[in-house]
This record gives structure tokens, sequence and C-alpha cells, in this order.
């Protein structure tokens, strides 16, 4: 074959109507379509014929070969950009992974919204146009204590919407150890001047006290804004004001107090060691006038930005003409209001995956780690064993940065296999997995596992340490 004449190879290549002829392409054909799998036949023997006229050895040409080159095609091809993956990390709002997980209670209400009409903008008992904004607003009055709620794609959009609202061409007073920068570059100071507000910098990076608050003050202000550092932490020589002094400052002054609390805490998380992340019904109920928070944070739900407090300052931001820009759509309303129903009758523990991973103790995670690890040794290759470790998850997304929950983890050890060829062959599996190198050890940390997903799990923790495995074809994510 190495020293055949190109022609000679060239002549050998079947035409497109013998491999269609194959059954393992006419099953292609079936489940995709005809034309694009004509299409994908095409480009791959015109690669071929390119391949042979520069003389490379490895252009298959047979139909058996040719079979096998089109399946690692379109395996590459047909994998969405967008899928699952098995989050063994221990992180457990990972942004990369797409932050909180939805309760079964949510991904139910996305399937039956998602298959057919809904009354998205339509009052059932007038029969005629309503606004969406106001589809969940009951509930979340009910849930948050508040008098008036709107919700948008996400907190930066609510942030943004407030300033441009309520504050543009006016002041807007921050502390200095509050200009914060999130993911993406989202920056408060550049947003502020996005929105045409005026920022009005108090105090100094490290101290800020009421009285600096009460000077800054004058008949320009729109607005005093406070910013919850949820991606950060200062020690040391620092002072901040009290909330309830701001609040009083507020109404002394009449001039709003609003608090970007960032990470849309609904549960007092000071029983599972987290002792510094406010909860949104505490700070509403302290006399914060308007309040904005993520909704696939700590609140555990879909993407969204929800603004809640004063009726006079939510009404103004919904009709904006803005808000149309930042509006969601039927799914995230259905998931949102699913969730929400979890904290409205006091199941959040139980049904809510963000929260049952923050209260999970320690002790449960060794159970668990136990029974994973008794799971998986009796088939382990040789050279390969698991071990359970002392470790720490992490609750990530930007929120609670000092907060590490103990956990116990399995240790995936093989002597042919190094930990950092474990990882990324992990990756490369359909569902990829995602874990974390830590001291030359590849350790799975199960707080972050679905137990639905242990049995996968296991699976692919035996397949990638066996001594046959194989790659799946083609580059994985993207």
């Amino acid at each position: 074959m190495k020293n055949e004449p190109p022609q000679e190879l060239l002549r050998r290549i079947p035409a497109v109507d013998q491999l269609l002829l194959r059954p393992a392409i006419a099953s292609w054909v079936e489940s995709t379509g005809h034309e694009f799998i004509v299409a994908e036949i095409q480009r791959l023997l015109a690669e071929v014929r390119a391949a042979i006229l520069s003389e490379d050895a490895d252009a298959g040409t047979t139909p058996e070969q040719l079979e096998a080159a089109l399946g690692a095609r379109l395996g590459r091809r047909l994998r969405p950009g967008l899928g699952p993956v098995i989050n063994a990390s221990g992180v457990i709002l990972h942004t990369n992974l797409g932050r909180a997980p939805l309760s079964d209670g949510a991904r139910e209400t996305l399937s039956a919204h998602s298959a057919g009409y809904t009354n998205l903008e339509y009052d059932l008992s007038e029969g005629k146009r309503s606004q969406r904004d106001k589809l969940i607003q009951p509930l979340l009055r009910e849930v948050l204590g508040c008098e008036d709620a709107a919700v948008v794609n996400n907190n930066a959009a609510a942030v943004y919407l407030i300033l441009d609202t309520l504050a543009r061409g006016r002041e807007v007073i921050v502390s200095r150890g509050e200009l914060v920068e999130i993911g993406g570059s989202f920056r408060i100071p550049e947003i502020m001047a996005r929105s045409g507000a005026l920022l009005r910098e108090v105090g100094t990076t490290n101290k800020t006290r009421i009285g600096d608050y009460e000077s800054a003050l004058n008949e320009n202000t729109a607005l005093l804004l406070k910013v919850h550092p949820s991606n950060y932490r200062m020690h040391g020589f620092t002072e901040k004001p009290a909330l309830e002094a701001l609040v009083d400052l507020a109404r002394r002054r009449r001039v709003p107090l609003v608090e970007d609390i960032g990470s849309g805490c609904l549960v007092d998380l000071r029983p599972y060691g987290i002792a510094d992340e406010p909860t949104v019904q505490a700070s509403l109920s302290s006399g914060v006038d308007l309040i904005s928070f993520s909704g696939d944070k700590l609140l555990g739900g879909p993407q969204a930005g929800i603004i809640a407090g004063a009726r006079s300052l939510v009404e103004p931001i919904r009709k904006n003409p803005l808000m149309r820009t930042y509006r969601v759509d039927k799914l995230v309303y259905g998931a949102l209001e699913a969730t929400l129903g979890s904290y409205r009758f006091g199941r959040a523990a139980a049904e809510i995956p963000v929260v049952r991973m923050i209260a999970m103790t320690v002790e449960e995670t060794r159970r668990r780690a136990r029974r994973f690890a008794r799971r998986l040794r009796p088939r382990l290759p040789g050279g390969a064993a698991v071990h359970l470790v002392e470790g720490e998850s992490v609750v990530g997304g930007g929120s609670c940065p000092e907060s590490a929950l103990p956990s116990i983890l399995v240790s995936l050890e093989s002597e042919a296999v190094r930990p950092g060829l474990i990882e990324s062959r992990l990756r490369s599996l359909d569902p990829p997995v995602i874990i974390r190198i830590e001291g030359d050890r590849a350790l799975v940390d199960l707080r972050t596992v679905l137990p639905v997903q242990e049995k996968v799990l296991a699976e692919s923790l035996l397949e990638v340490v066996s001594p046959g495995f194989e790659p799946a074809p083609g580059p994985q994510g993207g």
C-alpha cells in the first residue's frame, strides 16, 4: 500500500453510494438525515484524496477504514456543545459548570413548560394580555417579605437597571471598600458610569464610618449603595458601619438604601459553619429599601437577577424601557417559581441541591465515601486502589469565600496512570467527570455528586484506570 502509486489508491476509494449501503452508515442516515451524511462522506473522501496526493501513508481507502473515520467524524460533529457533566470537584456553585443544579421540582416544571404553550403574558381570568414580570410577584413577596419584586436575567442586570432607573445623572454613595469586581470584569465603578449614575466614594479601602456617608450626602444624592463582598473578605485594621446604622441614616435623610447582596441566601447558614452570609429576608426586614441578588447561587435556582423591596422603587424599574432587554423567559420563571416553592413550605434543606450539599455533615460525607469505595474496590484492576482522605469542599460561585466545609474525599490511585492523566481521561468521557488534583492525588468529592450519578461515576473511574482505556473520538468540550 505504501509504495502504490497515488492513482491506484485513488481508484480504490469507494463511491458515496457504496458507503451508504453499509449497515452502520445506513443507521446514521436514519438517525440524522440523508443529505447530512452524504455531505459528511463527500468531505471525508475529499480529505482522503488530498492526503493520498500529498503521499500521506496513513490515508485509509477501504470501506472499513472510511466507515471508522466517518464514525469518529460524526462523533465530533454531533456531540452537543452544551452537555451534562458530573461535578466531583467539591465546588458546590461551580461557575464554569453552570452554578446551582436545579431541584427535582424545578426540572419537572421546566419539562412541562417547555413542551407546549403557557400563560406567560396572558391573564386567564380576564382573557387578555398581562405582564410576565408579575407572574411570580406574589410568591416573591411572600417568601422574601417585601412589597414588590421583579425578575431579570442576572444580578449584574439588576444592579444596572437599579442605577439607570433611580440614579441617572445623580450621585450614588458607596464605600471604597465595596467597589468590587466580580467575574467577567463586572466592576461597580464602570457599571455605575455606564448607567449614568455618578459615583461618590466615601471612606478608605479598609475603613468607612457612618459619618463618611453622612458627610457625603447632598441635594444631588440619589442612593446609598451597600455592596456585599461576596467573593472576598478584608481582615486586620478594618471598620464598616452596621447595616442598622445605614438604615437609620437613610431614613433620617430620606435617601433610599440599596443593597447588592449578591448570593441570594434565603436560609441561615450558621448551623453549617458559614457565619458571614446575610439572608435576603434579614436585610429587607432591617429596613433596606431595595435589594438585588442572583437566582443561581445560594438560592439554588436558575440564572436570574431578583430586585425586591419598596413598591415605589420597584415599579419605576419595571417601567424602564431597558427592562425588556433583560427579561427572562417562561422556563426561568417556571424553575424559579418551583425553587421558591421549596422555601415557601420549609423544604429547602431537603429539596434544593445547593442547600442540601452545604448542610451535609462530615460524617455524612464519610458514610457516603465508604459506600462508594466499597463499590469500587472489588473491580479495580491490579495496581489501582482507592483511599479515603480528609479534605474540604467549598461553596464557590463568588459566595462564602472563607467558608470551607470539612469532607471525606475518595482518592483514586493507580501505578500505571498518573493523577493528571486520570483527570484528563475523566474529562474525555461521556458524560465528562470533573475532579480535582491536590498534592499529586486524584480526588473525588461526593458532596457535589448527585446520588443518581454515583453508578455512572463509579463506572467512569474504573474505566480510566483500566489497561484497555480508549479515549472518546475527537476533542471534548468547547
